[in-house]
């Protein structure tokens, strides 16, 4: 069967998922938004594996925050995308974290065509914006939320097969009348990939970071995230008597706040760019306690997947975010801490941090749990067969 699996942003999973379904005898191809700045996963054949990837919609950086410019770009991604369907032949196509303007080009194009297709639904965009409307967007945007909840709900109507990565997603798709397609199956991390390492590793020593307790946070930080609650949180952690330096890989426009805060509180902070993949097991090695943001306006439809990459790390999780959250459950059953993304809750998350800080079996014992449930939990061929099943089933 000819596959094509396309993934906005180019993440881990979705790589190994394709590199899997390869193994199995398909045609896989892997294409990804060229443009999109975020830590992705392994885009490149190894020697001897068959699967292609692509990167398309150009490799100019895309300026999230230039609406006019994004609005045609993704416009113009969705005529890529299906240019790219029509290229490999693709039986069965399965599209994952494509923007809206993307995902109703493309939608209406395979319309056209004749050709089926799955919708990979890592988040529900219409509840997003619906939620972020009036609090960081401005109320402008609750005719966006609207209309992007008109379109998402078209286009999920006209997949052949919907995959959603969390049962909250599913009373959203019997509001669309789309529940009957719906099948859910959680997101993971690629166990081969991600691996624990050493404290003092060659990137730590490389950053000087070796001999220095760290709070750390690599991954992408947007609406769905406040990053000036990382630095309130190392504050808080000095002020319990830790001493601690706060790690962020990311690139954008949160940089700026980052730094800005650190030096209005006076926080040792070393902001670093995304680093490239085959570095990110010594990058997540490099912090003595991981942290996940997400806002409580994300509440159950966002999955942060650099969660999973945490668990997979082996290394202390603490997650400020939402309690209801799927990746909540992931982190309190490996024994790490869940508060609520507020500064109510920084002294609590504080006193968690230090506490592990302070000890060194504690840590020990932390990460080996996260690391077990990783492995307990994130099977590849359980999923890989889910997947396979459903893709041969859609592209009948």
């Amino acid at each position: 069967m000819r596959i094509l699996v396309h993934d906005h942003s180019g993440h881990p999973f979705q790589a190994e998922l394709s590199r899997e379904l390869a193994r199995r005898g398909h045609a896989v191809t892997h294409s990804y938004a060229a443009g999109y700045v975020s830590g992705k996963g392994r885009l490149e054949p190894a020697p001897g594996e068959t699967i292609t990837f692509e990167g398309i919609g150009g490799d100019k950086p895309i300026d999230n925050l230039r609406f006019a410019s994004r609005l045609w770009r993704e416009v113009v991604r969705g005529f890529a995308l299906t240019s790219e369907v029509r290229r490999v032949r693709a039986d069965i196509t399965m599209v994952s974290n494509a923007q809206i303007p993307t995902l109703v080009v493309f939608a209406f194009l395979m319309a056209l065509l004749r050709k089926p297709w799955v919708l990979w639904h890592q988040d529900v965009y219409a509840v997003a914006v619906r939620s972020f409307a009036g609090e960081k967007l401005g109320r402008g945007f609750r005719s966006v939320a609207a209309i992007f909840e008109v379109a998402e709900r078209w286009c999920s109507r006209h997949a052949a097969a919907i995959v959603v990565i969390a049962p909250s997603f599913v009373p959203v798709h019997e509001a669309w009348g789309t529940s009957e397609k719906v099948t859910v199956i959680p997101n993971w991390a690629p166990l081969d990939e991600i691996v624990p390492t050493a404290r003092k590793n060659d990137w730590a020593t490389e950053h000087e970071l070796d001999d220095e307790k760290t709070i750390l946070y690599s991954g992408t930080l947007g609406l769905k995230h406040n990053p000036a609650l990382l630095v309130r949180l190392a504050r808080s952690v000095i002020d319990h008597g830790s001493r601690v330096r706060l790690v962020v890989v990311n690139d954008g426009p949160a940089v700026a706040v980052l730094r800005a805060e650190a030096d209005r509180l006076d926080v040792p902070i070393t902001l670093l760019p995304f680093q490239p993949y085959e570095r990110l097991p010594e990058v997540l090695g490099t912090g003595d306690v991981l942290v996940v943001l997400l806002e409580q306006a994300a509440g159950a439809f966002s999955v942060p997947s650099k969660t999973l990459s945490y668990l997979c790390a082996g290394r202390p999780v603490l997650g400020l975010m939402p309690s209801e959250n799927l990746a909540s459950a992931l982190i309190t059953r490996a024994g790490g801490a869940v508060l609520p993304p507020v500064d109510e809750s920084l002294s609590a998350a504080a006193t968690w941090v230090a506490d592990v800080l302070g000890d060194d079996e504690m840590r020990a014992e932390l990460g080996e749990a996260a690391r077990d449930l990783a492995e307990e939990e994130f099977a590849l061929d359980r999923c890989a067969d889910r997947f396979e099943a459903l893709l041969l089933q859609a592209g009948r």
